[in-house]
């Protein structure tokens, strides 16, 4: 399948492929498949061969879709226990830090960057965005806050250091605790943060000013969605905050949504299936008793955010294949390039949610003066300069 336009890009098949690629276009999933086990190559541009990639290919539902969504998505779906979740997410996030930092960067924040300006770098955004999170939440001093699904902790130290919060971090992956401790113990913060490695059902029923959960919450799956969001409430001081972050949806079927959706589900989140539409997220927190202050589509700036990890991670490429393998680089190169466009297209976004229990006591007064904080943030005095939660890498 060789095109010989100018910066375009050609598929070469191996011996063994050869005669599935001179028909014309394929599904998509065989070309992946086919890529990223070396059984074809792509020359020229991968990035023109993504954005071209209707030229090569078809969403077309083929019988590896089937196989897979009755032999693990239908039975990781219906499960969901503490051990399995446990052991797909420490086979994920425990890979290796340095597989993670290859891309993620210094600030190790595996969650959607907020840019003020599309040419900003990954690590001034994803400062912006810790701020934004902070301001949303209308964090103070003493504040105990608990961020669920911490990652690498940089949130967590960010809010203890720059906030003067009281902050506790929670995740099930051994790499990510130990690495979030020596983070907060590099930056000497150990009496105001912490970080426990549990599954999120087993946290301290206790009280918390405020809850933060960064796209964490899609791995908890639709099964226990309500019953996590219960749990939270339960966890909230009456007259505090929570912000979800939480990848999202295009409401309907089509069909390049349903086919990444699957190769996400089989190769890269495995048991990640509450990542809905909008409407899905609202219904189950107004129904535990949360009011919904804010909602915050933030999906254009995921698809920058990926952008930028998408160039870290070919800048690391021989890095990568060196420790890892060629297999593991292209299906993150796989990954990141045609998740740039899924986000940009809206097929799939991103929202910042704020809420609050719906109490008659609640003080709603204190929402004055505090609306569209994100755009606020487009000028240039609504947010102090900071330096950020410097990882090392």
């Amino acid at each position: 399948m060789a095109n010989n336009a100018p910066n375009a890009t050609a598929i070469v098949p191996g011996p063994k492929v050869q005669s599935r690629y001179k028909g014309g276009k394929v599904p998509f999933t065989t070309l992946v498949e086919d890529y990223i086990h070396g059984r074809i190559d792509i020359e020229g541009d991968f990035r023109e061969f993504i954005r071209r990639r209707t030229d090569f290919a078809t969403y077309k539902l083929v019988a590896d879709h089937f196989r897979f969504l009755f032999t693990r998505f239908i039975p990781e779906v219906t499960i969901h226990s503490k051990k399995q979740d446990e052991r797909i997410v420490q086979d994920h996030y425990d890979r290796g830090n340095d597989f993670f930092n290859w891309f993620l960067g210094p600030r190790m924040i595996y969650t959607s960057a907020f840019f003020t300006d599309s040419s900003q770098d990954l690590e001034t955004a994803q400062d912006q965005k810790m701020e934004l999170v902070c301001d949303k939440l209308q964090l103070k001093p003493g504040h105990r806050m608990l961020d669920i699904g911490c990652g690498w902790g940089t949130l967590a130290l960010y809010a203890a250091r720059n906030r003067g919060a009281d902050a506790t971090g929670v995740t099930i992956a051994h790499q990510g605790a130990a690495y979030a401790t020596e983070q907060i113990a590099n930056a000497g913060c150990q009496e105001r943060a912490r970080i426990l490695r549990m599954d999120y059902r087993d946290i301290p029923r206790t009280t918390y000013d405020r809850i933060s959960c960064l796209e964490m919450a899609e791995h908890v799956g639709v099964k226990y969605f309500r019953k996590f969001m219960r749990q939270i409430h339960g966890m909230l001081a009456d007259d505090g905050l929570f912000y979800l972050q939480i990848a999202g949806l295009k409401a309907g079927v089509h069909m390049e949504s349903l086919v990444w959706g699957l190769f996400m589900n089989k190769y890269i989140f495995s048991g990640a299936d509450a990542s809905m539409p909008l409407s899905f997220v609202v219904k189950n927190l107004e129904k535990v008793g949360f009011e919904i202050h804010s909602v915050e589509n933030v999906g254009i700036h995921y698809s920058i955010t990926i952008d930028r990890w998408y160039d870290n991670w070919m800048r690391n490429r021989a890095q990568v294949e060196a420790k890892y393998g060629t297999f593991w680089f292209r299906l993150w190169q796989v990954f990141l390039g045609w998740s740039v466009h899924i986000a940009a297209q809206g097929n799939s976004t991103c929202f910042q949610i704020v809420c609050n229990k719906n109490l008659e006591t609640f003080n709603r007064n204190r929402w004055i003066g505090e609306l569209g904080l994100g755009e606020r943030m487009r000028h240039a005095d609504a947010m102090p300069v900071t330096n950020g939660a410097e990882a090392h890498a």
